[in-house]
């Protein structure tokens, strides 16, 4: 998917399975049957029609199918439906048929459309097995005497199908809806990322004078005025004026871009206190963050989904189930007892019936339903299953630093006083110059402050320079804080060796000067998270080669690597550059992770293989990737992977479960065993066979829940 272009006419579908598929308009995938979506994303969210067709369909049948399984299957848990006789029949066929006829209508449609074509896929067998087992229960209630003695059940005539049928069409309508509601999510990100974008732009006239303008009435050449706490317009060039510019969404750092005469801006990132006057270079579909929405776009729509197990079993299945049925058709007309067409017709019908995909319908769903449970019990929220299918082969995970590997948010770390001051007194004294300053260092000393009780003195006279520092006058003492630059002429002694040995451990440094004299330096870092050290070397030793890419300096990035212990580093990265490296990975046969909390991180997220997004992050972050740790604890990617393997190990034990009985059960319905046994079809038989596979399915997906992680 990607944003909607500028003059794009009409609305084009594609298959999120089979992205060569596209047409105006809505309608079924030619090839798998999956609900076509929208390739362009609006900004603004219009209602899913599909989704409320098939969520309307859906709890329509679960009103029918719900008291027509009690009908059909009271006996056995012990109620009396006996006593309703000849009229049983009938009143399950009035239940069933809303079910199949209508609420099930696309499934059949998807069932025709795959035998018209030659693709056979699952809904070819829902719509065979499910449409056989009505067809023959209407017939088995109109005219029950057209069937074998032998063929009699409980009652007087045959067995009856209803259930069945409506039961499997139901569970089948739920999985639609899931599955609906999760594509309907695949947008949010672009739509997030178009949302940052201002609605204006205040433009400057050769004349001077102002006036805010419609973004897309911008051109380049324009001036543009940005004024304190606005978002820049589009990409461009600073012609006069100071400010700090909040730049994370492009380099995910907490700490404002100084900028000032002929420094580049970005469009919707954010101004601070200052004010500037721009010229645009940039504008509509050139911006960055335009070309950042077009490659999470392309990366959601170019990436190839996973093609399901279950569909690529169902594509052999199928016609195998088709070929058994019509070879047990000829094989009881020509040489079976007479009636010989009605054993015919019976054995064929049967094959179908006890083919039908219940127990497979349930095993994928039912068992990343528990899963994607437990996950979130354990703070592992997993967006689709294509993402803990994936997860258990990655081999790469690509990891930001900053929001990620670290708490994302500046902290001081340490004062150091120059002699004759203490160092409670140099905060004390910082403490009071930032309380008028909205800089994310004051905040890191403020909070210092309070930590150690250290109360912020009273200031007046407060004045900023932008880039460079703060000054005021707190308590009679002229205090300055910034950085050398700011504080020309004054000696800084051994604070300046000092300085230069903390910016090499990555962290930033404020010195302090009380009335022309030095008094000490503030060292800010963003801390390393806890968890990461153990997390990242639990990985290693699991065979996951781990790569950081930062958009922060080398040399922080340096440090943060030397004290993980992690080898590879690619500093001073792009929102572009960072997809571009996990596609280069891709070509060469990897599985790749990317783990990041920010929106420069969305596009990479979108082209991994799984992107992992931390829950302290941003929501296009969260909206790119397919699993969020909710707590940003990076011992989540760990727990993630165990999980994925867990879950991928259990669909498979399901399918073998399914595809088990019926194999067993399809040869009994040809009639093999009636040679030697006299045994056709016996419907107990065939009934315990599809309960049990059900039974067993869940069984064995519920032992998710006590998966350790």
């Amino acid at each position: 998917m990607g944003a909607l272009p500028a003059g794009a006419e009409g609305d084009l579908y594609t298959c999120p399975m089979h992205p060569e598929v596209v047409q105006p308009g809505p309608g079924n995938c030619p090839i798998c049957g999956m609900a076509l979506e929208p390739k362009f994303i609006k900004a603004e969210e219009g209602p899913n029609p599909e989704l409320t067709d098939m969520t309307r369909r859906f709890w329509g049948s679960l009103v029918f199918s719900g008291p027509l399984l009690v009908l059909a299957m009271g006996g056995m848990a012990g109620l009396p439906t006996e006593r309703l006789g000849a009229a049983l029949p009938w009143l399950q066929l009035l239940l069933a048929a809303p079910v199949v006829l209508w609420a099930g209508a696309p499934l059949f449609v998807r069932g025709w459309d795959s035998l018209r074509t030659g693709n056979l896929n699952m809904f070819t067998l829902i719509a065979l097995g499910t449409g056989v087992a009505f067809a023959y229960s209407l017939v088995a209630t109109l005219a029950p005497g057209v069937f074998p003695h032998s063929l009699a059940g409980h009652g007087d005539g045959p067995d009856l199908y209803f259930e069945a049928a409506g039961i499997i069409i139901t569970l089948v309508l739920l999985g639609q809806v899931l599955e609906l509601r999760a594509r309907s999510q695949t947008g949010a990100a672009i739509r997030a990322l178009l949302a940052l974008a201002p609605a204006t732009a205040r433009r400057v006239s050769s004349s001077g004078a102002e006036g805010d303008v419609p973004l897309g009435h911008v051109h380049p050449g324009d001036l543009l005025r940005v004024r304190p706490g606005e978002k820049v317009p589009v990409d461009g060039v600073v012609l006069e004026g100071q400010s700090a510019v909040d730049e994370s969404m492009i380099t995910g750092e907490p700490m404002p871009a100084e900028k000032s005469a002929g420094a580049r801006v970005t469009g919707a990132t954010v101004n601070g206190s200052g004010g500037f006057l721009m010229r645009a270079e940039r504008v509509g579909a050139d911006t960055l963050l335009a070309r950042i929405v077009a490659m999470v776009g392309e990366a959601q729509r170019s990436r190839a989904p996973i093609q399901r197990l279950a569909d690529v079993v169902a594509s052999y299945f199928v016609p195998a189930v088709m070929a058994v049925a019509v070879a047990a058709f000829g094989a009881w007309w020509a040489w079976g007892p007479e009636p010989a067409l009605a054993y015919a017709l019976v054995s064929a019908v049967a094959v179908l019936i006890i083919a039908c995909p219940c127990a497979l319908g349930l095993a994928t769903p039912m068992s990343i339903l528990v899963a994607t449970g437990r996950g979130a019990r354990a703070g592992v929220l997993a967006k689709n299953a294509e993402a803990l299918e994936i997860l258990e082969k990655v081999n790469v995970l690509v990891i930001d630093k900053t929001g990620t590997l670290t708490e994302g948010k500046p902290k001081l770390v340490a004062v150091v006083a120059a002699a004759g001051f203490a160092e409670a007194e140099v905060l004390a004294l910082a403490a009071g110059v930032e309380r008028g300053s909205e800089h994310p260092l004051a905040s890191a000393i403020l909070s210092a402050a309070r930590e150690r009780t250290v109360t912020a003195r009273p200031a007046r006279d407060f004045r900023a320079v932008s880039g460079r520092g703060v000054s005021a006058v707190v308590g009679g003492k002229s205090v300055t804080l910034g950085n050398a630059g700011l504080l020309e002429g004054i000696d800084l002694g051994a604070l300046q060796a000092e300085a230069e040995r903390r910016r090499a451990d990555g962290e930033t440094v404020v010195f302090v000067a009380v009335d022309g004299k030095a008094a000490g330096l503030l060292a800010v870092a963003d801390p390393i998270k806890p968890s990461a050290a153990k997390a990242l070397a639990d990985l290693r030793r699991d065979g996951v080669r781990v790569i950081m890419v930062t958009g922060d300096n080398a040399r922080t990035a340096a440090w943060v690597a030397r004290t993980l212990g992690l080898d590879e580093v690619r500093a001073d990265v792009l929102p572009d550059q960072k997809a571009a490296i996990v596609r280069e990975l891709q070509a060469r046969g990897h599985r790749v992770a990317m783990a990041g909390d920010g929106i420069n991180d969305a596009p990479a997220l979108a082209q991994a293989d799984v992107g992992i997004a931390m829950g302290s992050g941003t929501d296009v972050a969260m909206e790119s990737a397919g699993i969020t740790l909710v707590k940003g604890d990076l011992a989540g990617i760990v727990r993630a992977r165990t999980l994925s393997r867990a879950t991928m190990r259990n669909i498979r034990q399901n399918l073998l479960f399914a595809f088990a009985y019926n194999a067993l059960g399809v040869p009994i319905a040809a009639g093999v065993l009636y040679p030697a046994f006299g045994l056709l079809l016996s419907p107990i038989l065939a009934g315990a066979a599809m309960s049990l596979s059900s039974v067993s399915v869940i069984a064995n997906a519920l032992r998710l829940r006590g998966q350790r992680l």
